[in-house]
């Protein structure tokens, strides 16, 4: 697996992740302030853009600051899996963190955490 290319415009707040420079891909809304994009027939993904990262990715005085990926209840059962699964791993998993809010036993809202940077980014 190559290194991810990542870039930080402090002007909008936006980091740009991009895990296969150049290649065509499918954008996913998760929440307000993520985008994820995938190759749907490949399984995997292509890049990763987190909005008003240094809000995100700042910790709160209780730990670290989540917010719920609502974006997965507008899409079909199959892309909304394919979208955890691709989630789950590397290489997103190496700049989100994955897990679960449970309002009720019969509810779970996935939810997620922006992972600090490596110090070389």
């Amino acid at each position: 697996m190559t290194t991810p290319t990542i870039n930080y415009d402090e002007t909008s707040d936006t980091l740009y992740v991009s895990f296969a420079p150049g290649e065509h891909a499918t954008g996913i809304e998760l929440s307000d302030h993520l985008l994820l994009r995938i190759n749907k027939e490949d399984g995997r993904a292509v890049g990763l853009t987190i909005f008003e990262y240094s809000l995100v990715a700042q910790s709160t005085e209780v730990g670290p600051r989540s917010f719920p990926l609502s974006g997965l209840t507008e899409l079909s059962a199959e892309l909304r899996e394919l979208t955890l699964e691709i989630l789950r791993r590397p290489p997103v998993s190496d700049f989100l963190s994955l897990s679960g809010y449970s309002p009720s036993a019969f509810e779970t809202v996935p939810i997620t955490t922006v992972r600090p940077l490596p110090a070389a980014a």
